[in-house]
């Protein structure tokens, strides 16, 4: 019987499936999605991108601020300094003791700049000093 059964393993080993070599699996197929349907564009608002500027509010500076740059010069004489960025302008005015540098910027769209800010260091070392005492002493 054993040698039955010895017999019978080749036989029932051929009837066995034999296994197939596994292929990758394809790559799923690719979507795209279609475009979003054309809409107009939504425009942002239309902003002037004009800021009223702060302005500053210091006693002894009530002469300086809120004056043009006419009045300004009037005041201290021509500046040492004028610079120009945009509508906005720095004048320079520099005596023995100290500089002074004043602000303006126009308080609406599209008027003349006006003193809103104003700032004053030593003249010998730029440590700022009083700013109305500044103004007081190059003041003509």
């Amino acid at each position: 019987m054993r040698k039955l059964a010895l017999a019978l393993v080749p036989l029932l080993a051929a009837c066995a499936a034999t296994p197939q070599p596994r292929t990758a699996a394809p790559p799923p197929a690719r979507t795209t999605a279609a475009p979003p349907p054309q809409t107009s564009p939504v425009r942002p608002a239309v902003t002037t991108g004009f800021r009223a500027p702060r302005v500053m509010r210091i006693a002894g500076l009530e002469d300086v601020i809120g004056k043009n740059g006419t009045a300004i010069a009037n005041m201290f004489g021509t500046p040492r300094l004028e610079v120009k960025e945009g509508d906005a302008r720095k004048l320079q005015f520099a005596g023995n003791s100290c500089v002074l540098d004043v602000y303006l910027y126009p308080l609406t769209q599209g008027a003349e700049p006006s003193a809103t800010y104003v700032d004053a260091r030593r003249a010998s070392d730029g440590l700022d000093v009083d700013r109305a005492a500044c103004v007081k002493s190059l003041r003509r």
